[in-house]
């Protein structure tokens, strides 16, 4: 239970921090952070509470993660369930959160895109399926070998949040313009839920390009990088 916690708390924090930013700050009028704040957003809540509950279930907070990790023989089967539904209760959690605070506001009228992935019309700048499919397979692949390479044995002791946190920060300035970047299904399905509309359809392709990625990056690193 404290495991699920961990990654309930961990996830909660990480849609909370990274799509909140997007939400409220990255067109804040004459101060708005933009995409880089957007992006470094979402790093720091991955770094953050990888330091902060990390050590107590691994820190993955993304169901992507934890079944790149399975792949790559760092992660236990019978614990997968546990761990993606915990994600998304965090993820859905956090999202209500800034749904209330959005709802609240005293000239509220829309929710807007509520920082929701989407390719098509639904893409920030315009990019199709074929795209996102595309950029949310690598970027996913390429968070695993991080993730897989710095928690590594070999790697140097403590330094693996930073590598992952900053890691995320490069995906999101790579493909905010493409997909508002998922490369975690539980952030797309806790925005996508309170968007609805399109959205809600296009879900599939942030479950399965990421989900794909990350067991190909598993399978890579167990077959390559593992052993000396």
């Amino acid at each position: 239970m404290k495991k699920l916690f961990a990654e309930f708390f961990g996830t909660f924090w990480l849609v909370f921090g990274g799509c909140g930013s997007a939400v409220f700050a990255a067109g804040y009028p004459d101060l708005g952070i933009g995409f880089v704040g957007v992006a470094l957003a979402f790093g720091l809540t991955v770094l953050t509470m990888a330091y902060a509950v990390g050590h107590i279930s691994g820190g993955h907070f993304n169901p992507a993660v934890s079944l790149g990790l399975w792949a790559g023989g760092k992660f236990e089967t019978k614990n997968l369930l546990g761990y993606i539904f915990a994600q998304l209760v965090g993820a859905v959690a956090a999202a209500g959160a800034l749904y209330l605070i959005v709802t609240n506001k005293s000239d509220f009228v829309t929710i807007g895109g509520f920082a929701a992935n989407g390719y098509g019309d639904l893409s920030p700048d315009g990019y199709s399926l074929t795209a996102a499919l595309i950029a949310e397979f690598l970027l996913t692949a390429f968070f695993l070998l991080i993730i897989l390479g710095s928690t590594n044995k070999r790697a140097p002791k403590g330094f693996a949040p930073i590598a992952i946190g900053l890691g995320l920060t490069l995906i999101h300035l790579i493909s905010i313009p493409i997909t508002n970047t998922s490369v975690n299904p539980a952030r797309s399905t806790s925005q996508a839920l309170f968007v609805e509309g399109a959205y809600l359809s296009q879900l599939w392709l942030f479950w399965v390009a990421p989900i794909a990625g990350a067991i190909v990056a598993g399978f890579i690193h167990k077959a390559l990088f593992d052993k000396e």
